[in-house]
């Protein structure tokens, strides 16, 4: 959405996505730095995307970006003019910013669609959107983190009602929630991250819920390298949860904002697989998406970071 002689950019950040099979080498090449996946493992993940019917991510982000805009076009008319970029997949972040200057944007102010700060993640955006800004001597300001926004918290916590509610009545008796997000490498917390304590926080914030008899923070979607990823897995936690006598697992992936592979094949298929091995029903919580209370939350963030709200 395009405002015209507004003199703030709002640059919406993505991580990006293919959207189906053919996508997927290109998109993998991308995120490893121009090496492209060996063909065993991208048969894999193009099965993955098969399976899932292709990812929905780019509508869902662009339907986010949209509906962030007509949030701050109602809050603050004639002040914003939005534009979407991604990280690894085209509209990229450099697109973004570009289409921002040549609507004569003052400043740009960046929010990232994912709720916890890391310095793989955030910190990468920022750097980027920076970059590309640099040469006009536009300003760009971005959000680091939105993971305790109260209006966040309360999507979280609707949601999380509405699955233990889909739960069979059954299932019930003793019902664990699991928080998770995507697994980062270990180094990164040597290093003096604070992505797991962000993490942390949303676990303790979303716990001591009536009808549930424990909350753990499991991790998800670790990459397949040499290096030690940030575990317990979510799979992994299934059996030891069973032999606690729990008879389901609420899952929450508060680390995502969006329905995608990550959640469709990892949390809908994976885990699902190995909570019904372990004996455990499991429910997934739904994602924001553009849902549009979600969208006005972020507005309001970007409101308040333009020092309007």
């Amino acid at each position: 959405m395009s405002t015209e002689n507004a003199k703030t950019g709002v640059l919406v950040m993505a991580y990006g996505t293919a959207t189906g099979p053919d996508d997927v080498e290109a998109y993998y090449t991308h995120i490893r730095h121009g090496r492209p996946p060996e063909p065993e493992a991208l048969k894999e993940l193009q099965e993955r995307y098969e399976m899932i019917g292709g990812s929905p991510l780019l509508g869902i982000t662009q339907a986010q970006s949209d509906g962030i805009a007509a949030a701050l076009e109602s809050r603050h008319p004639g002040e914003f003019t939005v534009a979407m970029g991604q990280k690894h997949s085209a509209p990229f972040i450099e697109d973004a910013v570009r289409e921002l200057l040549d609507r004569g944007v003052e400043r740009i102010i960046g929010i990232v669609l994912a709720p916890h700060f890391s310095t793989m993640s955030i910190a990468q955006y920022r750097s980027r959107a920076e970059e590309a800004a640099a040469e006009a001597g536009v300003p760009v300001r971005v959000v680091e983190s939105w993971h305790e926004e109260p209006g966040y918290l309360d999507f979280l916590n609707r949601a999380i009602t509405d699955a233990w509610e889909s739960l069979p009545e059954d299932a019930r008796e003793s019902v664990e929630l699991a928080v998770t997000a995507h697994s980062l490498p270990v180094a990164i917390i040597d290093r003096g991250d604070i992505y797991v304590e962000e993490l942390e926080k949303s676990r303790d914030n979303l716990s001591g819920r009536p009808g549930f008899a424990g909350t753990t923070l499991a991790w998800q979607s670790a990459g397949r390298t040499e290096a030690e990823w940030i575990g317990p897995d979510i799979c992994e936690i299934m059996p030891g949860l069973a032999g606690q006598g729990r008879t389901a697992v609420v899952v929450c992936a508060a680390g995502f904002v969006s329905d995608h592979l990550e959640v469709k094949f990892d949390i809908d298929y994976e885990a699902q697989e190995a909570a019904k091995e372990a004996g455990l029903a499991l429910a997934r919580t739904a994602m924001p998406n553009d849902d549009p209370a979600f969208c006005d939350t972020l507005a309001g963030i970007v409101s308040r970071e333009a020092g309007l709200a």
